[in-house]
C-alpha cells in the first residue's frame, strides 16, 4: 500500500491513509524477575524503518512472534531503552486491571519497582478506572493519562479515547501532546463509566457477589469458591497515598456505549450511526429533539440520561461488565 501510494509515510512520523493517521505500535507482555506478575506495555515507533528495527530486536527476545501479544523475555527497562533509542513512545497499558498490568499484578506498591519512570511517556488507564481514581497515586501525577479502547474487535474501537490539541495528526505532534509541550496537550479523556468496567469491584468469579474485604487466597464468603478477582477500585484503595488531584488534568468525560443502554439493540444502533455519523456524535452531540425524531422519545430520553450520568449502574467485576438499570 505504501508502494502504490495509498498509504503515505509522513515526515513527522506516522502513516497517512485517507483522512486517518496510523501510528505503528505493539502491545507486549513482560514478566521479568522484578515483576510480581506479567504486565502489558505499549510501544509506538515513528516510521516503518524504526518499526522494522524494533520488530527485529524484539524477535530475538520472544519465542513465538505470531502471537498478538508477545511475551518478552528480558526486563521491562530493556524495552524502554530500545523504544527510546529508536525515538518511540513507551506507555504502560491498562495499568490497574487485575490481570497483566503494572499495579494489578506487576508491583507491590510503586511503578519504579519494575520500570524507569523517566522513560514513561504516558499511562493508559483502562476501562475500570478514570482520572480521579488514578490520581489517588501521587507518583502518577507526573504523567499524562491516555484512555484507549483496548479493542479486541472492530466494534470496540473508540469506546475510550482522548482529544488532543495538535498542529497536525502525526507521531511527533502526539509526542509533544503527551508531554504537554509547545501548546500541544490532551484536552479531554472520554471513557467508560468505571462502574461499568468488568474489573471495577472485587467479586467472586462464580456467584459474582461483591466482596467488600478481601485478602489474597481468601474464598468467597457467599459460595465458598476460591477464585475471587480483586477489583480496580479496591486495589487503588490499597495503594492510595494522595487525596489531591493533579491540577492541570483535562476533564474525564464518562460515556455509556449505546450497547449498554437497555432497549437499544443492534438495529437501533445502526440507525443512529447512519443518521448522526458516529456513536460519539450520538452519545455526546445529538440534541434530544434530533434523537427523538430518529428513534423515538423513549430511547432519546435514555441516551440523554446516559449522557448526563442519570442512569443507575450496577458495578462490574470478575470479568463481567457492569449493567445499566432502567426503572420500569
Amino acid at each position: 500500500m505504501v508502494a502504490d501510494e495509498r498509504v503515505v509515510e509522513l515526515d513527522d512520523g506516522g502513516l497517512r491513509f485517507g483522512q486517518v493517521t496510523l501510528l505503528l505500535g505493539s502491545e507486549i507482555e513482560v514478566k521479568d524477575t522484578r515483576c510480581q506478575g506479567p504486565i502489558h506495555i505499549l510501544a509506538y515507533l515513528p516510521t516503518l524503518k524504526t518499526m522494522r528495527q524494533f520488530s527485529h530486536w524484539l524477535g530475538e527476545h520472544v519465542t513465538n512472534n505470531t502471537l498478538s501479544t508477545q511475551r518478552f523475555f528480558g526486563y521491562g527497562t530493556e524495552i524502554q531503552n530500545r523504544v527510546h533509542d529508536l525515538g518511540g513512545l513507551f506507555i504502560p497499558a491498562h495499568v490497574f486491571t487485575p490481570f497483566k498490568s503494572v499495579y494489578g499484578v506487576g508491583v507491590k506498591q510503586s511503578i519504579s519497582e519494575i520500570l524507569d519512570p523517566k522513560q514513561i511517556d504516558a499511562v493508559e488507564l483502562g476501562l475500570s478506572s478514570d482520572t480521579e481514581m488514578a490520581d489517588q497515586l501521587e507518583e502518577l501525577h507526573q504523567f499524562t493519562f491516555v484512555s484507549n479502547s483496548d479493542a479486541h474487535s472492530l466494534k470496540k474501537i473508540g469506546r475510550e479515547y482522548q482529544t488532543l490539541a495538535l498542529k497536525a495528526p502525526s507521531f511527533n505532534e502526539l509526542k509533544l501532546g503527551l508531554k504537554a509541550l509547545k501548546g500541544r496537550k490532551v484536552t479531554a479523556n472520554y471513557g467508560l463509566n468505571p462502574r461499568l468496567g468488568k474489573y471495577h469491584r472485587t467479586r467472586c468469579a462464580t456467584c459474582l457477589s461483591i466482596i467488600e474485604s478481601y485478602e489474597k487466597g481468601q474464598r468467597c464468603m457467599y459460595c465458598g469458591y476460591k477464585r475471587v478477582v480483586k477489583g480496580v477500585k479496591d486495589r487503588l484503595q490499597e495503594l492510595a497515598d494522595s487525596s489531591s488531584r493533579q491540577e492541570k488534568r483535562p476533564p474525564y468525560i464518562h460515556q455509556v456505549p449505546l450497547e449498554f443502554i437497555p432497549t437499544v439493540g443492534p438495529r437501533t444502533i445502526d440507525k443512529l450511526i447512519a443518521h448522526f455519523g458516529s456513536e460519539m456524535a450520538v452519545m455526546h452531540q445529538a440534541t434530544p429533539e434530533a434523537l427523538a425524531h430518529c428513534v423515538g422519545e423513549k430511547i432519546a430520553q435514555l441516551i440523554i440520561a446516559a449522557r448526563s450520568g442519570r442512569l443507575q449502574v450496577e458495578m462490574g467485576g470478575a470479568g463481567q461488565f457492569g449493567r445499566v438499570r432502567v426503572d420500569k
